[in-house]
């Protein structure tokens, strides 16, 4: 039991954002992705509603994902506030990235609370980057404010939402040490 502990601590304090600019060309095998969204299927959910729904885009598929988060960009932005490098770089990130993997939730508003279904899915997608991290894939969650005009091209069912994109890849980076302040002085104990 120490040694489960040991490793799985070490798993949790190593886990870290990695971006698609640090991402080699290296295909994910498709076998290792679905260990990553096997793991999503773990996590706690209240009334076993299980909430959580996942695109996997890949090959032309995570390029057509890019273009259309660039097109979502350009119409949503107003021109002066527009970024060609923006744009550019919305489209970059998918094509350096071995798959994206689109975060939906299915909400069942007539069931739980809705902040019940997206703690169960935040939990679902914290499995697949501590996963992600033990097979030494790079990720990250992403929320672009595009994603809320991702329903029709996504073909979302009734009560399903998108809360991001989850970029991975594997990746030459070294590890950082984590930015953390004490636990102590986040903790209050109450004894009597």
């Amino acid at each position: 039991m120490e040694n489960e502990i040991k490793i799985l601590s070490s798993i949790i304090q190593r886990r870290r954002s990695i971006f698609p600019p640090s991402y080699t060309q290296e295909e994910i095998p498709e076998a290792l992705i679905r260990q990553v969204l096997e793991s999503a299927n773990y996590a706690p959910t209240h009334k076993l509603t299980q909430p959580w729904r996942f695109i996997v885009f890949r090959n032309e598929g995570k390029r057509k994902l890019g273009a259309e988060l660039a097109r979502l960009y350009e119409e949503e932005t107003p021109e002066s506030q527009f970024l060609q490098k923006k744009y550019e770089a919305i489209i970059e990130k998918a094509t350096q990235s071995s798959c994206v993997i689109v975060l939906n939730a299915q909400l069942h508003p007539d069931i739980i609370p809705e902040w019940e279904e997206i703690a169960a899915f935040a939990c679902a997608v914290q499995n697949m980057a501590l996963t992600a991290e033990a097979l030494k894939i790079g990720a990250y969650w992403s929320s672009p404010g595009t994603i809320s005009q991702l329903g029709d091209y996504l073909k979302l069912e009734k009560n399903e939402k998108c809360f991001g994109l989850f970029y991975m890849g594997f990746h030459q980076e070294e590890p950082r040490l984590p930015k953390r302040t004490p636990m102590e002085e986040k903790v209050r104990w109450v004894n009597d």
